[in-house]
């Protein structure tokens, strides 16, 4: 019989982990808007002024949030691979 390796689950591939990122860093600041939506309206307008550092946010803020599409993609490929066994 063949045995599995078991390994630990990482904080990256937890959906409760991934989630309060989202909320949490994902989100900040809540008022008057969420931060990363005026950081895509701004680009959807254009992108015109746009820094440097203004990209890095962009990526800072949207980082949970591409992490929460992965770890969804993973468990639909998980799922989908079961349901054909």
């Amino acid at each position: 019989m063949e045995q599995k390796e078991v390994s630990k689950p990482s904080a990256l591939n937890s959906f409760r982990f991934v989630g309060m990122l989202c909320l949490l860093l994902g989100l900040a600041p809540f008022f008057p808007e969420p931060h990363l939506w005026g950081k895509i309206r701004w680009v959807a307008g254009g992108a015109i002024g746009m820094s440097t550092m203004d990209w890095l946010d962009l990526l800072w803020h949207g980082a949970p949030w591409i992490l929460l599409i992965r770890l969804g993609v993973l468990e639909l490929k998980k799922r989908n691979k079961a349901t054909f066994k």
